[in-house]
């Protein structure tokens, strides 16, 4: 014969008590809880960086015609002797010519001191634009997609805009450094790139 078990007030066995969570088992959850809102928050951190990048622009205008200041602007070879900013660069694709898909290797000084790229031409239309994309690591750390656009005004005259875009996850911390550092640099190429159009209009 067994014994009989307390009975409730209303006549029902009482209910066990849970047993007792292992602290192990706790610090996993947390543990994957802060893992899953840490992926998240970073994932939303690159969507975000990616999708409003820091834009540089500076402007000139030549007294020239759109063919002579894409002369200059594509000589490569002739950077050394008048550019100050893309110090050097060269065409490092098979065949060694400007065209899209092409690879080139540029030297691109600032005051901080020189950082060589390696950008893929994106267009190549004479007298109206060159541009190229440069990837920092496997591409969400830092792009900028650099541009010279050339625009007839009249009067004999063009506008030559330089500007690039820079997304990537490591751009929102280095805005202050590209427009303290890089963006006169911009300038000072669009100055003396002016200077060597007339120099050889002249020649």
């Amino acid at each position: 014969m067994t014994a009989a078990l307390p009975s409730t007030p209303t006549g029902t066995p009482p209910a066990l008590a849970p047993a007792p969570v292992p602290a192990r088992r706790r610090r996993r959850r947390v543990l994957l809880g802060a893992g899953a809102a840490l992926v998240a928050l970073l994932g939303g951190y690159t969507a975000w960086s990616n999708t409003h990048p820091v834009r540089l622009t500076a402007s000139i205008e030549i007294e020239a015609s759109s063919d002579e200041v894409w002369q200059v602007l594509t000589d490569l070879s002739a950077y050394p002797q008048w550019n100050p900013f893309i110090t050097s660069t060269q065409v490092t694709s098979e065949g060694g010519r400007l065209e899209e898909g092409a690879t080139l290797r540029n030297v691109m000084h600032d005051r901080t001191g020189d950082t060589v790229f390696s950008p893929e031409l994106l267009t190549v239309e004479p007298g109206r634009e060159l541009r190229w994309i440069g990837k920092m690591g496997p591409g969400w750390i830092a792009d900028g997609e650099h541009r010279f656009v050339i625009e007839e005004v009249g009067g004999g005259r063009v506008r030559l805009t330089q500007s690039e875009s820079f997304t990537g996850v490591a751009v929102p911390f280095a805005e202050g450094m590209l427009r303290a550092d890089t963006l006169p640099q911009f300038r000072a190429m669009n100055e003396a790139l002016a200077r060597r159009v007339e120099a050889v209009a002249r020649e």
